[in-house]
């Protein structure tokens, strides 16, 4: 029977761990201008940026928005930013996303009046 080794067998305490959300790469547009995407109707999300069942968001439901622009800060590409997030709704939603912490700071730190509206 083989044996079970912990979780921690093997780490040494001196050797700093890698984790995966410090190191996923995040993109950033420019200027939050650049978010020239729409502010209403239906958004269908790329799967590259959304590869779960029902792509499709409706930007004028809550429900719609949070998913769309959750997954485009956290999967899309500056290109796919740009052309599918709306600043002005970027800006009114921000405090409703869950984001991890580091593409918060991310984008918060680029656009400090996101942080702002917290």
């Amino acid at each position: 029977m083989p044996t079970l080794k912990p979780r921690n067998a093997g780490h040494h305490p001196n050797e700093p761990r890698v984790l995966i959300q410090d190191v996923i790469p995040y993109e950033v547009p420019e200027r939050l201008t650049d978010l020239q995407g729409p502010a209403e109707g239906a958004l269908t999300l790329p799967q590259h940026v959304y590869w779960g069942p029902k792509a499709d968001c409706d930007l004028g439901e809550p429900e719609g928005v949070i998913k769309a622009y959750q997954a485009l800060l956290r999967e899309g590409t500056r290109a796919d930013q740009n052309e599918l997030l709306n600043a002005g709704l970027l800006v009114r939603v921000w405090n409703e996303l869950m984001l991890p912490v580091r593409c918060r700071t991310l984008w918060e730190n680029k656009f400090p009046q996101l942080a702002q509206r917290s």
